[in-house]
């Protein structure tokens, strides 16, 4: 609006000064003084002023201000980004696009997935190349295993040796974990049924397994190759050190005391130096996690969500574990909370008629895909 505003102004200005140099140019034609005089001398000097200063300012406006921004903008605008915090720049963004609130942090912290806090997001975690597939393995007719097979490829390697495991049947801390959590490598796992919650981590604890892509101590890039690594459960006392709402408001949320939540929560830590041959991890490339929770059938739904902006090329299914001796035939659906899908069917299908889903889209975290499934209906 103000830039609206100062362009008819200035238009204004320049019609102005074309009028008053037409009304000079017209008096010093008209007026033909019979002695010489001082005024017409004026009037003759002074009218090419105010004409070529409202030709050109009106010309400046009309076609050349629109052009000079954008070449200006085209040319210094990414050297200048590159240089400023991503977090200082989206809140800025969105503030004058939003309005000034305070929720607008939650915005900053989906779309960085972190602090933001170095230039060119050299502390974000963020994938470029991501493949998910999903498969249910039936246990009994009233349980399953829900294995995953998560693969990152990070556009920075992330300066960290650690990845930390999230176990929580809590709805509250499940939509909260992926904002609060200030570790650049984490996963989080939900399970609904909390009567399942510590038969769930025991499964999750003693399946997970890790291969990533590493820098090591000497600058070198390496690979180690999938490997079971004991993950080492943190004390209650620390895990205001791993998530933010243990030690403060979040948001609306309050702070929270670990205490209250001793029967619905666990954090796990792994030391990725681990499996990495004698090797010291500096910063890892890339990251592929295998993990197992168990989780009820009756359910109906099992669904992932991508931790951080993640480029995600595909997510795959496969439901025809899950038939067991004497349960009763399901039907599937894909239901993807993305930006865009290939979705091809929004029918209720067969287990083996699930295909690959090409998502070939950015993942933001809260965005993801669930299956549900409920017996066939002939």
């Amino acid at each position: 609006m103000a830039a609206a505003r100062r362009h008819k102004q200035a238009l204004v200005v320049a019609i102005l000064l074309l009028v008053a140099a037409a009304v000079d140019l017209t008096v010093v034609l008209l007026w033909q003084p019979t002695s010489r005089s001082v005024l017409h001398d004026v009037l003759v000097v002074l009218w090419p002023l105010p004409a070529l200063a409202g030709f050109l300012l009106g010309s400046y406006e009309l076609f050349l201000h629109k052009r000079l921004v954008a070449e200006i903008g085209r040319i210094s605008g990414p050297g200048i980004v590159e240089h400023l915090l991503p977090s200082e720049v989206l809140r800025t963004f969105l503030s004058s696009v939003y309005g000034p609130n305070t929720a607008n942090d939650d915005v900053v912290a989906g779309v960085l997935g972190g602090d933001g806090m170095r230039p060119r997001g050299d502390d974000l975690t963020i994938s470029t190349s991501t493949t998910v597939k999903l498969e249910l393995q039936g246990i009994d007719t009233k349980t399953y295993h829900f294995m995953t097979t998560q693969r990152y490829q990070f556009r920075n390697s992330v300066p960290v040796d650690r990845f930390v495991i999230f176990a929580t049947s809590n709805a509250l801390l499940r939509d909260t974990i992926s904002a609060a959590c200030r570790y650049p490598l984490f996963e989080s796992y939900f399970i609904p049924d909390s009567s399942l919650f510590l038969d769930s981590v025991d499964d999750l604890r003693h399946s997970t397994q890790i291969a990533i892509d590493y820098i090591d101590h000497e600058g070198q890039r390496r690979s180690a190759e999938p490997s079971q690594i004991p993950p080492v459960e943190v004390k209650f006392d620390q895990w205001a050190n791993y998530l933010t709402f243990f030690r403060e408001s979040t948001g609306p949320m309050r702070k929270l005391s670990p205490l209250d939540h001793m029967s619905d929560l666990r954090i796990f830590e792994c030391d990725l130096s681990g499996i990495a041959d004698d090797h010291v991890v500096r910063a890892i490339c890339g990251l592929t996690v295998w993990s197992r929770t168990l989780q009820r059938t009756n359910d109906g739904f099992c669904y992932w969500q991508s931790p951080y902006p993640s480029f995600v090329d595909k997510i795959s299914f496969d439901a025809t574990g899950l038939a067991v001796d004497h349960s009763p035939r399901h039907e599937f659906r894909v239901m993807p909370f993305t930006f865009r899908s290939a979705t091809t069917s929004a029918q209720w299908l067969e287990a083996g008629e699930l295909g690959d889903l090409d998502v070939q889209s950015w993942l933001l975290p809260g965005h993801g895909v669930a299956l549900l499934w409920r017996e066939a209906q002939n």
